[in-house]
C-alpha cells in the first residue's frame, strides 16, 4: 500500500500513530518534497509546528530503518512564485500531485484539502478531529489540585506556583534539571494534542514564541532565539467562583442588570480579575443576555453557549465590527493591554453595547491615566460607569464616575470653573479622583489618602518674602522632589516656587525648557502625575526678570516708574483698575488699564517705552488720566 500524507497529517504525528497501531505496518510512505519544504519554512521561522513536523519525519525514517515500512520523498520542492501563492493552494496542489503521480492513498485532516482531492478521483482518508478520551499528557505529572503555574527551563529544576490566591509559594518540584530533550518532547506532545483536541487552540505562533490553550491549560513554549532556551510554562485557573461567592455581589448586580453597563476591572497581576470576569459573564449568560468575549488568547472558562472571539485577523478592532454586527447584549473583554484595546472598548460601549473590560492596574488611579492617554477624558463616564478593583481575589472597592463642572479641588483660589471628572467610591460617596484639564495637560488628581499610606509628595519651597511664614516641612520635601524630577532634563540649575499647595513654577535655562516639557508635554505631564501637583515650566530668562530691580523713578502726582531688565512699568495705585490716557507733557502717547494691582506694563524695548523714557530723561512731565 502506497501512502502520501500531507503537511497537517505529518504536523499532528498520527501518521506515526496509526503505523503503530499496525494499521499501515508494511506500507510505503511518501513524503512530498513540498511538505519537507514546508516544516523546514516553518522550523526556519522559529514556529513549534515546524519542528513538531522535523520530528515527526524522523521518527518515520526510524521505522523505515527497522523495517516497519517504507519512507520515499518525491516531488519538487515549491518554488518562490509557489510560495508566495501558498495561501492561494499551490503547495497544495503540488502534494497532491505527488499522491496522483504515485497512485497512492492520500491522507490529511484539512477539510479543504480533502474535499478538492475527492474532487480529482484521489483515494482520500481524511482524518477528522478527535473527539473522546484523551491519554494524560506529560505535563499533567507537574500538577496536583494546588498548582496554579509551572515553569520548566532547560538546565534548570522544574518550579511550580502552589497554593491559593492569598498564600502562594515557589517550590522546586524536583533536584534534576530539565533536559532540552524533554521539553521538545513535552512540546511536540501538546502541540499535537491542542490540533487533536477540540477544546484545544494554537492561540499564538511567531518567530520564537508558541502560545497553546488546552481546556483550562494555558501553554506557552519558547525557544531561541526569542528566549535564552527552550522553557514551558503553563498556567490554570485554580478557583471557579460564582457571582454570588463575593462580598460585594448585589452592588454589582444591581448595576449590570440596570443601565450602568460599562464596567471595569482592574488590580495587579494575578489578582483574580479574569476570574471575576469569568463570573460576571456566567451570570449574565443565566440571566437571559447575549454574552460574547474578546480574548486573546482564548482563557475564560465559560460555558459552551457563551462564544469566544479572538483576534480577528491579528486585530481587536476586526473582531469589535463583526460584533456589531452580531449585536451581543454584553461583551466581555479580557485583557485590555494595546492602544487598539482601549480604543476598541470605548467605542463599543459609545454604541451602546454592554462592556465588561479587564485591565492591569496597580491602584485605581493608574487605570485612569491609561485610558486618558488613549481616550478623551471627557467621555470616560459615558464609556466606564463602573470601576470594580480586585486585589487577592477579593473585591476591595467599588468606583463611580461622574462628569461635573465645577473648580478643581486643592487647586489655588483662582482656578477656573471646568469639566472635571469625579471618581467616588461608592460606600461613602466621598470623591477619591478627579480628572480635569491643566494647562493642556490631563491630571488624574488623587484626594484621598488611606490612613497608613504617605501623604502625596506635593510642592516645593514657598515664595520668598520680606516676612517669610513658618517653614512647611512638606513643601520643602516636595521640592527637593520636583528638584530631583526636572533635574533628569535639565543641566543647569532648577529654581523651585510654590505658589499654592498644588501649584508651583519651575524657572530652568532656556534651552533645556524643550526637554523639561517634552513632545506634547510627555515629561511634564508624567511628572504632574506622578507628584501630584500641577508644575508650570519657565525659561530662566523670566526668573532673572524677576530679580531687583535696576531703577525706580518717582514722579509727580504719586506715580513711579520702575525699569528693570525686561520690563518698565508705570505704577499707579490711584488708578487701579481704571483705564488712562498716557502723557508725557502735554502730548498724548497712548492709553492703557491699570491692573489690579495698580501696574501698566510695557516691554522695555518696544517703541512705546523707550519714547516714555526719552521723554522722560528730556525732562517733560509723566502723567496719567482716566478715560
Amino acid at each position: 500500500m502506497k501512502i502520501v500524507p500531507d503537511t497537517s497529517v505529518v504536523i499532528d504525528g498520527r501518521i506515526t500513530s496509526l503505523i503503530k497501531t499496525g494499521e499501515y505496518k508494511g506500507a510505503t510512505i511518501i513524503i512530498p518534497e513540498a511538505v519537507v519544504a514546508e516544516l523546514e519554512a516553518q522550523a526556519n521561522q522559529g514556529r513549534e509546528i515546524g519542528f513538531s513536523g522535523l520530528t515527526e519525519l524522523q521518527e518515520l525514517f526510524r521505522m523505515s530503518e527497522d523495517n516497519i515500512i517504507e519512507l520515499q520523498f518525491s516531488g519538487d520542492r515549491p518554488s518562490l512564485d509557489q510560495v508566495k501563492l501558498s495561501s492561494g493552494g499551490e503547495i497544495d496542489a503540488l502534494i497532491r500531485n505527488v499522491a496522483i503521480v504515485h497512485g497512492a492513498r492520500f491522507i490529511t485532516s484539512d477539510l479543504v484539502q480533502a474535499e478538492v482531492a475527492k474532487a480529482k478521483g484521489l483515494d482520500v482518508t481524511y482524518l477528522r478531529p478527535q473527539i473522546g478520551n484523551f491519554s494524560p499528557l506529560s505535563i499533567d505529572q507537574y500538577f496536583d489540585e494546588e498548582t496554579i503555574a509551572i515553569t520548566l527551563k532547560e538546565r534548570a529544576p522544574p518550579m511550580a506556583k502552589i497554593g491559593k490566591l492569598r498564600d502562594i509559594r515557589l517550590v522546586t518540584l524536583r533536584d534534576a534539571p530539565m533536559t532540552e530533550y524533554e521539553l521538545r518532547s513535552m512540546a511536540q506532545e501538546l502541540l499535537e494534542r491542542a490540533k487533536r483536541d477540540p477544546d484545544g487552540f494554537i492561540e499564538l505562533e511567531k518567530r520564537g514564541i508558541t502560545v497553546v490553550q488546552i481546556g483550562s491549560l494555558r501553554i506557552s513554549i519558547a525557544r531561541r532565539p526569542f528566549s535564552d532556551g527552550m522553557e514551558i510554562t503553563a498556567v490554570r485557573p485554580l478557583v471557579d467562583l460564582s457571582l454570588d461567592d463575593y462580598d460585594m455581589a448585589p452592588e454589582i448586580k444591581k448595576r449590570i442588570l440596570g443601565n450602568r453597563r460599562g464596567v471595569l476591572i482592574a488590580g495587579p497581576p494575578g489578582a483574580g480579575k479574569t476570574t471575576l470576569a469569568q463570573s460576571l459573564a456566567t451570570f449574565l449568560a443565566d440571566h437571559d443576555f447575549i454574552v460574547k468575549t474578546m480574548e486573546a488568547p482564548r482563557d475564560l472558562q465559560v460555558p459552551d453557549h457563551i462564544t469566544q472571539y479572538t483576534a480577528l485577523e491579528g486585530s481587536m478592532a476586526n473582531t469589535a465590527e463583526a460584533l456589531l454586527l452580531v449585536r451581543p447584549d454584553y461583551v466581555v473583554f479580557d485583557e485590555i493591554r494595546k492602544n487598539e484595546d482601549f480604543s476598541v472598548y470605548a467605542d463599543m460601549r459609545l454604541a451602546g453595547m454592554g462592556m465588561v473590560g479587564v485591565v492591569h492596574a496597580m491602584e485605581v488611579h493608574d487605570c485612569l491615566r491609561r485610558f486618558c492617554d488613549r481616550v478623551d477624558y471627557s467621555v470616560l463616564p459615558q464609556i466606564i460607569n463602573t470601576i470594580i478593583f480586585v486585589v487577592q481575589g477579593a473585591i476591595t472597592k467599588i468606583y463611580d464616575l461622574e462628569l461635573t463642572v465645577k473648580a478643581p479641588e486643592g487647586m489655588p483660589g483662582d482656578a477656573h470653573v471646568r469639566p472635571v471628572i469625579v471618581v467616588r467610591e461608592h460606600s461613602r460617596r466621598e470623591p477619591e479622583i478627579e480628572i480635569f484639564r491643566y494647562e493642556g495637560e490631563t491630571l488624574v488628581m488623587p484626594l484621598l489618602r488611606s490612613a497608613e499610606e504617605p501623604p502625596v509628595a506635593v510642592p516645593a519651597a514657598p515664595v520668598i518674602t520680606e516676612t517669610e511664614p513658618e517653614e512647611n516641612v512638606s513643601w520643602k520635601v516636595a521640592e527637593r522632589e520636583i528638584q530631583r524630577e526636572i533635574g533628569r532634563y535639565t543641566t543647569g540649575p532648577v529654581e523651585v516656587r510654590i505658589i499654592s499647595d498644588n501649584k508651583a513654577v519651575v524657572y530652568i535655562e532656556d534651552k533645556d525648557v524643550p526637554a523639561a516639557i517634552g513632545k506634547g508635554g510627555k515629561n511634564v505631564s508624567a511628572i504632574v502625575n506622578k507628584l501630584g501637583i500641577g508644575i508650570d515650566i519657565r525659561p530662566r530668562s523670566e526668573f532673572e526678570a524677576q530679580r531687583p530691580v535696576e531703577e525706580e523713578m518717582q514722579l509727580a502726582g504719586g506715580i513711579r516708574i520702575r525699569l528693570d531688565r525686561k520690563q518698565l512699568t508705570i505704577i499707579s495705585l490711584e488708578n487701579k483698575g481704571r483705564i488712562v490716557d498716557v502723557f508725557a507733557g502735554k502730548e498724548y502717547l497712548f492709553t492703557a488699564t491699570v491692573n489690579e494691582e495698580g501696574d501698566i506694563l510695557l516691554a522695555k524695548n518696544s517703541t512705546i517705552a523707550q519714547e516714555m523714557i526719552k521723554r522722560y530723561n528730556e525732562g517733560e512731565t509723566i502723567r496719567l488720566r482716566p478715560v
